[in-house]
């Protein structure tokens, strides 16, 4: 794979991963609601996401996806009723969380539970296969001594680390602020509401997200 060709995709990789979408949003709202470590293992659930998004594209099931729209519409739509579960599961934990000041403190089965939850939010968006679809063939060369499939995979893995290292840092600088904020202790509600109606916005934002 040509270097220039490379170099290249990594400056759109990190122009698309720095401007805010739907897993940047999830990431802060965990990194509010938990702290510094659960930003950073939403950011690497995110991550294992997009690597199955990758290896899907790469064996061609995006375009299955592309000719079953109705596959395509039944996958949002349980993405979004997730994301609901998501926002009404926050707002029922807002009480036991206002009586933690601390939110560092996330227990291991916590943080599984982040990084699952991370994964299956990514993997309910199925057009994350398809902007893969779309962004990833205008780097391609037929001609180019290694295979297409290869090249397709090291692309989503350049992709992977560069949306890695913005949504890691993301979800660190947001359990800061948590955590400075959560020197008042009355404010821990307010941030789980916030939390909430990022995942309830994220909903909506999937749901009527079909014809886009």
């Amino acid at each position: 794979m040509d270097l220039s060709v490379l170099l290249a995709f990594v400056a759109a990789a990190l122009v698309i991963s720095l401007v805010p979408g739907p897993d940047m949003l999830f990431i802060v709202a965990n990194g509010i609601a938990k702290g510094r470590r659960a930003g950073v293992v939403a950011a690497l659930g995110m991550s294992t996401g997009l690597a199955v998004h990758t290896v899907a594209a790469a064996l061609g099931l995006g375009t299955l996806l592309q000719a079953a729209p109705a596959v395509l519409d039944a996958v949002r739509i349980a993405g979004a009723a997730f994301l609901v579960y998501l926002a009404v599961t926050t707002l029922r934990s807002s009480k036991q969380a206002l009586a933690n000041t601390d939110p560092e403190p996330v227990p291991d089965r916590s943080l599984r539970r982040t990084y699952v939850l991370a994964v299956l939010t990514n993997l309910a968006n199925p057009k994350v296969i398809l902007f893969f679809l779309a962004f990833f063939p205008q780097f391609l060369h037929p001609e180019a001594s290694w295979p297409l499939g290869v090249q397709f995979l090291v692309l989503g893995a350049v992709f992977i680390a560069v949306g890695l290292s913005v949504d890691g840092s993301v979800g660190l600088t947001a359990g800061a602020l948590a955590a400075l904020l959560l020197r008042r202790p009355s404010i821990r509600r307010w941030l789980d509401r916030v939390s909430a109606a990022i995942f309830g916005a994220l909903a909506v934002r999937l749901v009527a997200d079909r014809g886009a």
